[in-house]
């Protein structure tokens, strides 16, 4: 996240010595990307964060293909996805190309045999149903209905659940996530145009430090493999830290719609970006307001992108037979727009309920065999007219 942050004991000057109360060192780590030319962390920790015990086992987690190439458009009855116990069991993959998965979820107990850290991919986790703690070695977060949460590539996290009834609809991203840089100042500043701002993001509040040694699991993913390892101490043993690379949590909740007298674009509803895919918010928001509008979009082709639509709540004007759960794809190249009788049923109407999270990825996105178990295979007929 694009602006500085600072939690629990850190030294006035980086690279430096930080000494305990008995006089031994705490040991620095630069959490860092893209090289030493991305945001970083500067963390401190209780003992080494580098002592491996064992590497227990190795197990491919690469998604199934069913569909590599295709110019179908498809819906997905995402609340089909089964309930499982197991977090990291329960994350489908149903849509993937070389720079994201799009995974749902549905987690019944929370991460409480091992820690996790994706080691190739930023993740955002998009709270549905559900509510709980996010717990990660850079500090805790707070999460329920609507939460966006940010963790970028690398951080060791667990999350805990309040109940079993919990949906997520997650995207790994292998490029970093950020916030949309039109909404940005030179300096990383949001500005007064932007539909959030510093106010609206949550950032850790609280650092558990475990000074235990022992073995402890942490599940990495890198490479399409999870590989489990032990290592010799807790790995959430930081007293502190400093910079600009840490999890945050968004609620869509606070996400403010701009709107105009006519219809407005997808870009006005971004609210994160890679340079391989963008992520927007639809939200509650009143309908535009020339006496001759149609708020209902207009059919138009995604030339170079495939759209994504998860519906989170509420009446989507421009579908039929939405509902919670659903996931719409739409491939690029290929025309789509309302629904028939969507464009009518418009008119006249002035604001809506609804809540959506829109992924637009730059590459095509290839359907895999999860996805093929929920897919409705007729969705590509439905802007038939009736006869």
């Amino acid at each position: 996240m694009p602006f500085y942050h600072t939690l629990g004991k850190i030294p006035p000057k980086r690279h430096t010595q930080f000494r305990k109360t008995d006089g031994s060192l705490y040991y620095e780590q630069l959490f860092g990307t893209i090289g030493f030319d991305g945001m970083a962390t500067n963390s401190y920790h209780e003992q080494r964060p580098t002592q491996v015990k064992q590497i227990k086992k190795q197990y491919n987690i690469a998604p199934a293909i069913a569909k590599k190439n295709h110019i179908q458009s498809y819906c997905f009855k995402g609340f089909q996805v089964p309930a499982e116990n197991d977090y990291l069991e329960s994350r489908k993959i149903v849509l993937t190309n070389s720079d994201c998965n799009i995974i749902l979820a549905a987690p019944k107990q929370s991460t409480n045999a091992y820690f996790y850290k994706n080691a190739d991919a930023d993740e955002l986790i998009f709270v549905h149903k559900g509510s709980g703690k996010l717990r990660t070695h850079l500090g805790n977060l707070d999460f329920k209905y609507g939460d966006y949460l940010i963790i970028p590539r690398g951080v060791i996290y667990k999350l805990d659940f309040n109940s079993e009834n919990n949906r997520l609809f997650i995207v790994e991203s292998r490029r970093p996530i950020y916030t949309p840089k039109r909404y940005r100042n030179r300096f990383g500043q949001l500005l007064e145009h932007s539909p959030y701002c510093e106010r609206d993001i949550r950032r850790p509040y609280e650092l558990e430090t475990n000074n235990a040694s022992g073995e402890f699991l942490i599940k990495i993913k890198k490479q399409d493999n999870i590989f489990d390892m032990i290592y010799a101490s807790h790995p959430f043993d930081v007293v502190g830290y400093d910079g600009f690379n840490y999890p945050y949590a968004f609620s869509i909740h606070d996400f403010e719609p701009i709107t105009g007298r006519i219809h407005q674009p997808p870009p006005v509803h971004q609210t994160f970006e890679t340079d391989a895919f963008v992520v927007c918010s639809f939200v509650p928001r009143l309908y535009d307001y020339h006496p001759q509008s149609i708020p209902a979009p207009y059919n138009h082709s995604n030339i170079d992108s495939d759209e994504v639509l998860y519906y989170v709540d509420g009446d989507f004007m421009s579908r039929n037979n939405i509902e919670q759960g659903h996931i719409s794809l739409h491939p690029g190249g290929i025309p789509h727009g309302p629904h028939p009788g969507a464009t009518e049923r418009s008119i006249g109407q002035t604001k809506t309920e609804e809540l959506a999270v829109m992924v637009d990825t730059f590459k095509p996105l290839m359907v895999t065999e999860e996805a093929m178990k929920i897919a409705d295979e007729d969705y590509y007929k439905s802007w038939l007219s009736s006869s």
